[in-house]
């Protein structure tokens, strides 16, 4: 039985004007700061003396560091999580989506690691019972790989979509750049070009296994139309020798 995927964090309201907005934005500015030159994720308290903000008033705003890593990384990936496409293409709608948002991950690439350290550091505490915060969770990227899987709905099975969502997941986000970086030593531009290369071979062996359960033995229809009347031309072919 499959479970369910948790629900991911949402990051706290952020007040709209006034002196509240502004210690807000600041408070924020300043983690964003420290992890992207320190390298590190800060504590509540550690913001708020950098921002010469009180700590109570910082953990009005972001009561953990759960709640200050969410609005970080909502902050920087905002109009990510927000894009939508009417393209009727599969194929085409997961390469503007890879295309338009890995940028984003390159610029944010610190955050976006800060966040996954963060999520792995309580996932070891939470399974030695010492987690004693409200923990990160991620998983936006299900809703946005969903909107642009739409179209394939009625192309692939349940199962196979269902699998080729998981996979994407997989390669749509800061994992790719942890390994291939890391490891690998690549630049962020070939990053960029595997995770798609990988995700145009995921959908694509997708296609195929569908294909191949319906009975079409992974040809296309263009392709068995095509084959049909070379078919038929053959006899011929050997009754005129």
């Amino acid at each position: 039985m499959t479970r369910s995927a948790p629900q991911p964090s949402e990051a706290p309201p952020a007040p709209q004007r006034g002196v509240k907005a502004a210690t807000f934005r600041l408070l924020l500015q300043t983690a964003i700061d420290l992890i992207q030159t320190v390298g590190h994720i800060p504590s509540v308290a550690e913001v708020a003396v950098r921002s010469n903000v009180s700590r109570a008033t910082a953990y009005r705003y972001f009561p953990s560091r759960s709640a200050l890593i969410t609005a970080v990384i909502d902050a920087s990936l905002g109009p990510v999580r927000k894009l939508s496409s009417d393209n009727p293409d599969g194929r085409a709608r997961i390469r503007e989506l890879f295309e338009m948002t890995f940028p984003r991950f390159t610029e944010y690439e610190a955050p976006l690691r800060a966040a996954a350290q963060l999520a792995l550091e309580q996932w070891a505490k939470e399974k030695a019972g010492l987690l004693e915060e409200v923990p990160y969770r991620r998983g936006h990227r299900i809703r946005i790989l969903q909107h642009a899987l739409a179209p394939f709905a009625g192309e692939l099975p349940a199962p196979v979509l269902r699998r080729l969502h998981h996979a994407l997941s997989l390669v749509y986000g800061i994992e790719p750049y942890i390994v291939l970086k890391d490891i690998w030593a690549l630049g962020d531009r070939e990053v960029e070009r595997t995770a798609m290369w990988m995700a145009e071979a995921l959908i694509e062996h997708a296609v195929r296994e569908a294909r191949v359960a319906a009975g079409t033995g992974g040809t296309t229809r263009a392709q068995s139309a095509a084959a049909a009347p070379r078919k038929a031309r053959a006899p011929s072919r050997r009754r005129a020798r």
